[in-house]
């Protein structure tokens, strides 16, 4: 990918444009293909179950778990069994995945899910930011923790300086790429002198770790510009193969997306487009969650820099209150103003214990996502070679 593909300003919120599953009709090549040339394979038609009914899961929660930690628990799960059960697809047909076209459409989804590795770095940097806020969460608590001691005003001090540090650290969203991607955190491959000499030069990650000049916005939008629904002519030429291949494509993008959308990473954006027939059964459900994704962005378009994550905005708005009531109060304190500082630190406990005990799960599973989508890819492309494909 050259450097134009990987850079670039941010794209923000307020520009959003077509929706991200809109469908281009003009891309869109008649999908609608005749019984005769189907697959009657069961396997296929299993993980075109899977598909749909692991996402209409997905998208019968309510709006206020939409895009929470345990929603993306889900999402990630949903994403592995979808992404084993398209790689037993991949073994049981290896035979086919090395014959024209077949082999072209695998090969453009391999090559990129080199950028949706990517992606899993860089929100895994995230989660680390998030750790960050956390601590600082812990000393506010701490710092006006009433059951130990009275409420007084130096108290009062402490959880105002806390809650500066915390307000800071949200709003430096512009050292997201500095001092944690200089980390070179990886997903089980430590940094040397070389790769870092290796990396310098290059506008995209290599897949362990991110630039500064590396764009999630960018990346996404290259993955979007090259899924393409197959045509009925492929369609009938892989014995209906290309339509799970082009499915786990589609689930790849929305799983990336949800991920830039969700975790503070550098150079985030959701303006993004790409084509999805809407007669594929998984279809509906993945284009309502974009839907309200979407919706919920516009809604927090001031504050959405750091993630559309649920506890964050959680976080943010317990702030603001915090801020605005340690600014206000005078001493002594009145019952009520007792009462809602313990309130808002109740609350701040709540979503303290969220990130406890919700990131390092997060974490694993965008290992295990990292994990998954390299040993599909590594396996298929062994598959290809049989054929002398080259990418």
């Amino acid at each position: 990918m050259s450097s134009a593909d990987s850079q670039g300003p941010s794209t923000p919120f307020s520009s959003i444009g077509r929706s991200l599953f809109g469908i281009r009709r003009e891309q869109v090549h008649s999908v609608e293909v005749s019984h005769e040339s189907r697959s009657h394979d069961t396997g296929l038609e299993s993980f075109q179950k899977q598909v749909t009914d692991r996402f209409h899961e997905l998208c019968g929660v309510s709006d206020d778990e939409v895009l929470s930690i345990q929603w993306m628990l889900k999402l990630l799960d949903a994403f592995v069994c979808c992404q084993e059960e398209f790689r037993a697809i991949l073994l049981n047909k290896k035979e086919q995945v090395s014959k024209p076209p077949l082999d072209r459409i695998i090969s453009d989804l391999f090559e990129n899910s080199v950028k949706a590795l990517d992606i899993c770095n860089a929100s895994r940097e995230g989660i680390e930011k998030i750790r960050v806020w956390q601590k600082q969460v812990e000393i506010v608590m701490s710092a006006l923790d009433s059951k130990k001691r009275a409420l007084s005003e130096g108290m009062f001090r402490r959880a105002r300086k806390a809650l500066m540090d915390l307000v800071l650290a949200m709003l430096d969203e512009k050292d997201t790429g500095s001092a944690f991607s200089q980390r070179n955190r990886s997903f089980g491959r430590h940094n040397t002198s070389k790769d870092k000499h290796h990396h310098s030069g290059h506008s995209r990650s290599h897949s362990w770790s991110v630039s500064r000049s590396w764009s999630a916005a960018k990346q996404l939008q290259s993955i979007a510009n090259n899924l393409v629904p197959p045509r009925a002519n492929e369609i009938a030429a892989t014995n209906g193969l290309a339509i799970p291949v082009f499915t786990m494509y589609s689930v790849l993008l929305f799983v990336m997306w949800s991920l830039v959308a969700a975790i503070p990473c550098q150079d985030r954006g959701l303006n993004v487009h790409f084509s999805i027939p809407r007669q594929f059964s998984w279809s509906t459900p993945l284009i309502s969650l974009h839907e309200r994704i979407l919706e919920e962005s516009k809604k927090r378009e001031r504050r959405n820099s750091n993630g559309l994550l649920r506890e964050i905005y959680q976080v943010e708005k317990c702030t603001q209150h915090l801020t605005d009531l340690v600014d206000s109060v005078q001493f002594p304190l009145t019952e009520e103003q007792k009462l809602e500082v313990e309130q808002l630190t109740e609350e701040l406990n709540l979503i303290y214990e969220s990130f406890k005990n919700g990131l390092d799960p997060l974490e694993c599973h965008v290992r295990e996502v990292f994990r998954k989508i390299m040993t599909c890819r590594t396996e298929g492309l062994e598959y290809l070679s049989m054929s002398g494909y080259r990418e």
